[in-house]
């Protein structure tokens, strides 16, 4: 880690501690730790639970697909944001559980003693919201990539621009992630069955 993600560690550590959210641990399990940047520049700190996902049983009710999600707003009028209030933070961890929450930093051995972001089967009920950071009644909101209005759906603006002013591509990567965007919005092309070729 960069020396600003250290320090960034050791005070998102403290306060963590300090709210009761975490605890020293001695648990055989340690996930890695990471940051993510957040839309508002700060960091978010991040576990890497894959490997504890791996070995989870799902639960077994779908998550609903894009095209469903967008065909149930067609005729909406109004729409609201939600933000929850530090999210899954809101649940606290079966004690029988909370040992398979554990991280590894340089600065010691933790565990979750409330619903960490990333676990695999993270329950999305019982939250609360932060009033604050919610909006009601708008006649147009961004989701999932998209502007979802009365007049119906369209590709949110930023992600046209950085489509059109994506960079010549030198690698398959580059290519391959390209596609993945481009892709995502191929419901808008005109004619959607040009292959693309190098």
């Amino acid at each position: 880690m960069a020396p600003i993600e250290l320090k960034e560690l050791k005070d998102q550590l403290q306060e963590l501690l300090e709210r009761g959210f975490i605890r020293l641990s001695v648990s055989p399990w340690g996930a890695q730790v990471l940051f993510v940047k957040k839309k508002d520049g700060s960091m978010r700190l991040c576990i890497d639970y894959r490997e504890l996902n791996k070995i989870t049983i799902r639960n077994c009710y779908p998550l609903p697909r894009i095209d469903d999600l967008f065909d149930q707003l067609q005729g909406a009028m109004h729409f609201f944001k939600i933000d929850l209030r530090s999210g899954y933070n809101q649940l606290r961890v079966k004690e029988q559980d909370i040992s398979k929450t554990a991280f590894r930093t340089r600065y010691g051995h933790y565990e979750f003693l409330v619903m960490p972001f990333g676990l695999t089967n993270a329950p999305a009920e019982k939250l609360y919201a932060k009033f604050s950071m919610c909006e009601f009644w708008l006649s147009s909101v961004a989701f999932l990539g998209h502007i979802v209005s009365a007049e119906g759906i369209t590709m949110d603006p930023a992600k046209v621009e950085a489509i059109t002013k994506w960079p010549r591509m030198t690698s398959v990567t580059e290519v391959r992630s390209f596609l993945g965007l481009a892709g995502y919005y191929r419901r808008f092309v005109k004619v959607s069955h040009v292959w693309p070729y190098p």
